[in-house]
């Protein structure tokens, strides 16, 4: 795997005349985002027979933001994957293999470019996602979308119907790991998981006996996750963010890895919120504050911030 990475990041500084396949996280670039990128890219590579195509995993987040991702370059170092070796958005020009007519897109863990870079949608060749379809139907674009807890889910069911060959110990703790944090240990009380969701950790599991118990790696990846200290307020909202975008809004949806009550106590917070709509052109701000009890159960809470009344009673 990581020697692919490396002849990944090779191929992408060159450029010369090959054509990339880029495989495109959400921007958000969440573990399960990114592992499904790399292992869908893996998968591709090995099975592929061209010897001028080059499938390339893009984190979709400039590099400067991977520390933010705390749970993700823990367990990457964790399964012996460095990030120098990692492609982020702004070591590699879209636009430019776009114009030259050597990209194509498969989009995992989400299933519309965001509206600047709609105009890459007709190299958008493939997409597997778990959320709800937005995209119009194309005769161009082959698309798996199924509601299970995590994309990483549909990406070990590829891979174990048409590879199974291909699976060995970094990839499956890869695959494992990532599902059993999106599905929340698994636990059917948080309302995550799905019985395709289990089926394949099952199967990744009998496989691969010597994985890590689930509640081990879980534990492991939600301090990780969790683990915000010393970030700033920009920082946080940084995190794990999503943007949405229309008529007179433009908005930032952020998860905020603590109780709401602990993030509203955050010193200068109404300062710092006020910058960062300032610096990043946002009208709204929706906090989505995420931390669990002592039996792992999910709390959720929302905030809102905006200056102007009227827009914020109507996000409320």
């Amino acid at each position: 795997m990581d020697h692919f990475l490396q002849g990944c990041k090779v191929a992408v500084h060159k450029k010369s005349r090959l054509h990339f396949h880029v495989i495109l996280g959400n921007e958000a670039c969440d573990l399960d985002s990114m592992i499904s990128a790399i292992t869908l890219a893996y998968f591709l590579t090995k099975t592929s027979s061209s010897k001028n195509l080059v499938y390339v995993p893009v984190l979709n987040i400039p590099q400067e933001d991977f520390p933010l991702r705390t749970e993700c370059s823990f367990f990457l170092l964790e399964n012996g994957i460095a990030e120098d070796h990692l492609t982020f958005r702004d070591q590699i020009d879209l636009a430019d293999l776009y114009k030259a007519g050597q990209l194509s897109l498969t989009l995992v863990d989400h299933n519309v470019l965001p509206r600047l870079e709609l105009f890459m949608e007709e190299v958008v060749t493939e997409v597997i996602d778990h959320h709800v379809l937005e995209r119009t139907p194309s005769l161009n674009c082959r698309v798996t979308a199924e509601m299970v807890g995590s994309c990483a889910t549909l990406i070990t069911e590829k891979i174990i119907q048409e590879a199974p060959e291909i699976l060995d110990f970094q990839l499956a703790s890869l695959l494992r790991g990532t599902i059993v944090l999106d599905c929340v240990n698994m636990a059917p009380v948080a309302g995550k998981v799905t019985p395709k969701d289990t089926e394949y950790v099952t199967i990744l599991e009998s496989k691969f006996p010597h994985l890590p118990m689930r509640g081990s790696v879980f534990d492991l990846l939600q301090k990780a996750k969790f683990n915000v200290s010393g970030l700033t307020t920009n920082q946080m909202l940084r995190k794990d963010l999503k943007t949405l975008t229309g008529h007179n809004i433009s908005m930032a949806i952020s998860a905020v890895y603590m109780h709401i009550e602990e993030f509203l106590q955050r010193d200068c917070l109404q300062g710092d919120l006020q910058d960062f709509c300032q610096n990043y052109s946002y009208n709204v701000i929706v906090a989505m504050a995420i931390s669990y009890t002592a039996t792992s159960e999910p709390i959720r809470q929302i905030a809102v911030y905006c200056q102007q009344e009227d827009l914020r009673n109507l996000m409320i």
